[in-house]
């Protein structure tokens, strides 16, 4: 029977205890910084983001919340206000309104679903490939109440191959999903199949800027980092993102690096030399050494599996990665696009 303490409290990972190790060293071959290559990664995508996401899952609720994405900030802007208002600009850029179909492709476990449906009204469909997030954005539904049920689905499925029929959606977007795609052309092409025509898709993708220089060796390793803590095949820039929308078919209505615009970095909520700050205190030196006691101690008593530790050393480099990637101005995370499917709209959407 499942306990109240169960339910209130996620596992450290949806991996049997004596797989986890192995899976981490799996995942881990996968990358540059063990040996690995971006053809394999992007050859195995699936089972790669997987393990990613089976093993980081917990640790981003934790950390994180249920969003799990960065944001524009604005000065008198807490993290939390940030997230949501990144949220609602999507809902907004799409038009989207009571009545609407939309699709969120890579929906994680819910959080900007939940948000952008009880915003806007619009029905939204999560479409997600890792069962263990389903899992998680279900329970989270659950503590929301009875209206979100009403307003939301949660599919199981590859965004490179959707269970959905042509022409399906209203309005599709994504939010730091289709960076994990191996075919950035394949990816929006089958976004544009289940979207109607004369409809748009917007999104935040995860960019090299035009400042990265693929042949500095330390700019490359700060790269590998990002690609190895965040379950990424490579990362593409931001011109390579608007010229695979347009290879797919799209009309790019608008595109622009927010990055620029924010009076708050966008790598504040995750940078460790920030001890002042309370809000995401988890991903301070100091949050970091408490959390590093607190799963190491989950290990000792067996209620974490052995290489939890690991997991979170794992994304905590990532987490310097990414900083390192946004002091020096060549990775942004924040690169917004809205794009259209060529042909008539039945409903009067731009």
């Amino acid at each position: 029977m499942t306990t109240p303490t169960q339910m209130l409290t996620p596992t450290i990972t949806s991996r049997s205890a004596d797989t986890v190790a192995e899976d981490i060293d799996k995942y881990e071959k996968y990358h540059t910084t063990h040996g690995g290559d971006v053809e394999s990664r992007k050859k195995q995508y699936a089972d790669m983001v997987n393990k990613y996401y089976d093993l980081a899952t917990s640790f981003y609720e934790y950390g994180w919340g249920t969003s799990f994405h960065f944001a524009h900030r604005l000065k008198h802007e807490s993290h939390t206000e940030s997230i949501r208002r990144h949220e609602h600009y999507l809902a907004l850029r799409l038009g989207l309104k009571p009545g609407d179909k939309c699709l969120d492709i890579g929906c994680g476990i819910g959080g900007p679903l939940r948000e952008i449906a009880l915003f806007s009204g619009a029905h939204i469909t999560g479409l997600n490939n890792n069962a263990y997030q389903i899992s998680r954005a279900l329970y989270h539904n659950g503590r929301t109440g009875h209206s979100i049920d009403q307003i939301s689905k949660f599919v199981k499925g590859d965004f490179m191959n959707m269970p959905f029929g042509d022409d399906s959606f209203d309005a599709v977007y994504q939010i730091d999903a289709t960076c994990h795609a191996p075919d950035q052309v394949g990816c929006y092409t089958e976004v544009k199949r289940v979207l109607k025509p004369g409809h748009c898709f917007a999104g935040y993708d995860w960019c090299a800027t035009d400042a990265y220089d693929p042949n500095n060796p330390m700019q490359k390793q700060v790269m590998a980092e990002i690609e190895l803590g965040n379950g990424l095949p490579d990362i593409r820039t931001c011109a390579q993102t608007v010229k695979a929308l347009k290879a797919a078919g799209f009309e790019v209505l608008d595109h622009c690096d927010l990055t620029t615009t924010a009076d708050i970095p966008w790598w504040d909520p995750v940078d460790p030399d920030n001890w002042y700050r309370l809000q995401n205190f988890r991903t301070t030196k100091l949050g970091r050494m408490v959390t590093h006691q607190l799963v190491k101690n989950l290990e000792r008593f067996g209620i974490a599996p052995k290489g939890s530790l690991e997991v979170a050393s794992m994304l905590e480099r990532a987490a310097d990665g990414l900083v390192a990637g946004g002091k020096q101005g060549i990775f942004t995370p924040l690169f917004f696009f809205l794009a259209r499917k060529p042909g008539p709209s039945e409903n009067g959407h731009q």
